[in-house]
């Protein structure tokens, strides 16, 4: 906005005694600093040579004796800040007073400003006061005209007017001319070019401690107030109690903030030498970026005596912030910083900035609304009032009056607004509340600016069990007792007054045993078996009741073990397994083209009972195989980190005869009490199986030797294929039994851990389903493929929900894509030397999933490749602790 045009939209009325601006102005808002230096049109702050420097220059008004008075249009010295004056106080002008100025920057005339003249008295009884209109900053500018009209019957206009111009930034460090030039009155000026300084004023106490901190506020000094203008000092308080605070505007044009020092100061100046008070008006200035200014000097910890709210400033501070808020809102950053100095001064001497007081009027005479106030009577006041609630004026402007209650609320508090936004750092959401297996982070928002609050509390069950500071928005914690806990954010605003938000439930499961069930078939889309006999199609999302059906009980089930197969794709897709009754996640666990037959297993937790299957593009039919669950009731098994070692592999001869398995046909391997794994107690074994040399289209099933081999299966493979897939296969008479269909193959297994019924091994934690690593963006690890012979590094303890320590392993869905060349990944756990043992097999443009279930030693786990590039990624479904 031009200088002209904002001028014409807004007008600065120092003690409000304005009446309605029409127009609107702009609160922009940003953020300046005054005190810690730099310059704007008229510098923002002291010089190293003493306070800023400020000329006034004055232009006598020619009147014609009817009434009428005028200064023609003209060039004149740069100013900032104009007012009209005249030598009676006690003289009025029952017309108008207008002026317009010429912007130093454009050469544009702005519109006609109307000036409100001030009340007589307003800062005492004072010998040198002058009559005048209130100041009006109108920015740079370098030319004026004037007119009056005294409206009255009697034609007459006091003697003496005059255009009063205050320049509030000239070169502080040139010495000045004599301050004999015609039309030219400087502030002060010393021998060396610096302002004087005032009197040293007597030394006073200490104000009171408040209830609140003290907020930043721009010392005198700051601003570069020029002290020997204050030669009387400071009048303090007679009762020495600051029972109110008025909120006033200045009703200045549109401004920037580095020019709001030399606004404060041209007001100073104004005051004094225009108006001839003792000193600036106002306790505290505050501009619409939130600087505070200190006022009327004696201290600001100190009640000093302020000319603001005639009638009542003997009882009373003041706040003014600068700008017009006729038809425009004051700024957010601007009604926090006067809550701020608000609730700093009364709580002083103990008030409430959302109560209410009484004082005692000094004057007879109405309010704006037409309230009558006597003098020496008491009334009832607002401990936060606008300007109009003491005087007859629209000061603090029809906008920023509604905003009172605003204030108020800030500086009484409580915080407003305060919610829980989100919960994460390892929970999850589960139907109206989260689960987590014990790591924890509340995120929460409110309205309530930081500077007005002391500190939160994160609540767990009422109790707090983390503290952090006012400006913190997250907290985290880790829930260790199983069972749900009630999480609530309880704030504390600097008045003392708290809040709390609606508690959120968080569970934290009881540790999981594994239970092996005879693997059978327990969904099929292609013949309708556990759901709807139909295609999952894009997007689509079908449901299987896991629980209570199929030897999995109806309830204390924490997660299943499901093998899942993607058939007869129609594209490029990708299945998502996850617990019904959560948020998908960006985890996936099995990655198809059109045409190919893709297996893998998931450890899905379970929620209510169900799972959900999710399709990401074209249509495909779905199949699922449990071979068991984890229970929370402690009936079941728990898990003891193996190897990986290879147990088998037909191409050698190692656990099995040296042979292909042919169609129809089935080797069995002894896994109990060979290799490190018990010969008794052993329930199920945890192998990485991989289908190679294949000669024809065909399914491998891996099943408890001595049982009926279901329709269930592992692994589906074509001529040519070399296809890995995890297993957790029950253990009934210490063998495993593998089955081919047809052609013929050699199977490889390697264990990587076993379940058992003795109770020394780990239990299961659910977590996520959610991405912990990808090389293609940088998530967990570098961003970068893994070359040849290279190896990535995963920390996987102590961070996304997994406890720092305890954990004996971790299950991750591993996804290789991007492949450049034959090539396997072996994922292994860190600081132990790699074995033969692989997890993925992977061919030139293929993307592989499988499930890993690794050791964990240092907290870490490693992924290495053997030839070419490929992209890793990591989605973890859970752990196992002791």
């Amino acid at each position: 906005m031009s200088g002209a045009a904002a001028v014409a939209l807004g007008v600065l009325a120092v003690l409000g005694l304005q009446g309605v601006s029409s127009g609107a102005v702009a609160a922009e808002v940003r953020t300046a600093n005054v005190q810690g230096g730099g310059t704007g049109a008229y510098g923002a702050g002291a010089r190293a040579d003493g306070p800023v420097r400020s000329e006034v220059h004055k232009l006598a008004l020619k009147t014609d004796g009817q009434g009428e008075a005028t200064l023609s249009r003209r060039t004149t010295e740069p100013f900032g800040l104009l007012g009209v004056s005249w030598p009676d106080a006690g003289a009025t002008i029952k017309g108008t007073i207008e002026a317009r100025t010429r912007s130093a920057e454009t050469g544009a005339w702005s519109d006609w400003i109307t000036l409100e003249p001030y009340v007589p008295g307003l800062d005492g009884e004072r010998p040198a006061e002058r009559g005048s209109t209130e100041p009006v900053w109108v920015g740079r500018s370098n030319g004026a005209e004037v007119r009056v009209s005294d409206g009255a019957a009697s034609g007459v206009l006091p003697a003496g007017l005059r255009l009063d111009m205050v320049d509030p930034d000239l070169d502080a460090g040139t010495p000045a001319a004599p301050s004999g030039a015609a039309g030219v009155e400087h502030a002060s000026v010393s021998a060396t070019g610096a302002s004087a300084t005032a009197p040293e004023a007597a030394a006073v106490d200490p104000g009171p401690p408040s209830t609140v901190p003290q907020p930043p506020i721009v010392s005198r000094a700051g601003w570069g107030a020029d002290e020997s203008l204050d030669d009387e000092g400071p009048i303090y308080l007679e009762k020495g109690v600051i029972k109110a605070v008025f909120v006033h505007h200045t009703t200045d044009a549109d401004y920037d903030c580095a020019d709001s020092a030399a606004i404060v100061r041209a007001i100073h100046v104004y005051h004094v030498k225009t108006n001839g008070w003792r000193d600036l008006g106002y306790n505290f200035l505050v501009d619409k970026c939130g600087t505070i200014f200190e006022g009327r000097q004696g201290g600001v910890d100190q009640p000093v005596m302020g000319a603001h709210t005639y009638g009542f400033n003997s009882e009373s501070t003041s706040v003014a912030i600068l700008g017009d808020y006729t038809g425009t809102a004051a700024s957010d950053a601007a009604l926090e910083a006067t809550a701020r100095v608000a609730a700093y001064k009364l709580g002083q001497y103990g008030g409430d900035p959302a109560g209410t007081t009484t004082l005692v009027a000094g004057a007879t005479q109405v309010n704006y609304a037409g309230k009558e106030f006597v003098a020496g009577e008491s009334y009832t006041f607002n401990q936060i009032s606008g300007h109009r609630d003491g005087f007859n004026t629209e000061c603090p402007g029809a906008m920023l009056y509604p905003q009172l209650p605003a204030i108020r609320t800030l500086a009484a508090g409580p915080v407003q607004n305060l919610k829980v936004s989100s919960v994460g750092g390892g929970a999850f959401a589960v139907d109206d509340g989260y689960e987590t297996p014990g790591p924890v982070s509340v995120n929460w928002s409110t309205s309530t600016p930081t500077s007005l609050i002391s500190k939160f509390e994160l609540l767990a069950d009422g109790k707090p069990v983390v503290t952090t500071g006012g400006g913190a928005r997250t907290a985290s914690t880790t829930l260790s007792v199983p069972g749900i806990h009630k999480l609530a954010v309880k704030a504390y605003h600097q008045s003392g007054a708290t809040t709390t938000t609606a508690a959120v439930d968080v569970n934290v499961p009881a540790p999981k045993t594994f239970v092996p069930v005879t693997p059978q078939r327990v969904m099929d889309t292609r013949s309708g078996l556990g759901v709807p006999k139909a295609k999952v199609g894009a997007k689509g999302v079908v449901t299987l009741q896991v629980t209570g059906a199929n030897g999995v009980p109806a309830a204390g089930v924490g997660a299943v073990v499901l093998n899942v197969t993607a058939t007869a794709p129609t594209a490029l897709s990708y299945v998502s397994v996850y617990p019904n009754g959560t948020t998908r996640t960006s985890a996936s666990n099995l990655n198809v083209v059109e045409g190919l037959t893709v297996p893998n297993l998931v450890i899905v937790p379970v929620v209510n009972g169900k799972v959900d299957f999710y399709n990401n593009a074209g249509s495909v039919d779905l199949v699922a195989d449990i071979t068991g669950y984890f229970s929370t009731g402690g009936e079941g098994s728990t898990h003891v980190n193996l190897g990986p070692e290879r147990v088998m592999d037909t191409r050698s001869g190692l656990g099995v005869p040296k042979a292909k398995v042919g169609a129809k046909g089935v080797v069995t391997l002894q896994v109990a009490g060979v290799n490190g794994v018990p010969a008794t107690g052993v329930t199920a074994a945890v192998l990485n199986v991989t289908a190679t040399n294949v000669t024809d289209l065909t399914y491998v099933s891996v099943y408890p030797d001595g049982t009926t081999r279901t329709s269930a299966s592992n692994l589906n493979v074509v001529k040519g294929q070399i296809a890995p897939n995890l297993v957790i296969v029950p253990v009934v008479n210490g063998k495993v039994s593998f089955y081919n269909n047809a052609g013929s193959v050699d199977l490889v297994a390697d264990i990587t851990g076993y379940f058992t019924s003795g109770g020394a091994g780990s239990s299961h934690i659910n977590l996520g389903p959610q991405r912990v690593m990808d090389t293609r963006t940088g998530l967990g690890v570098p961003k970068a493929k893994v070359g040849a012979k290279g190896v990535v590094t995963l920390q996987v303890a102590g961070v996304n929900g997994v406890p720092a320590t305890g954990v004996t392993a971790v299950v991750l869905n591993v996804t290789a894509t991007n492949v450049t060349d034959l090539s396997y990944v072996s994922v292994y756990p860190d600081g132990t030397t790699r074995t033969s043992a692989s997890n993925l097999n992977v061919v030139e443009g293929q993307t592989v999933p499988n499930l890993v279930i690794v050791p964990v030693v240092n907290g870490k786990v490693s992924f290495y490749n053997n030839a070419g590039s490929v992209d890793l990624v990591a989605d973890i479904t859970g752990y196992f602790r002791k």
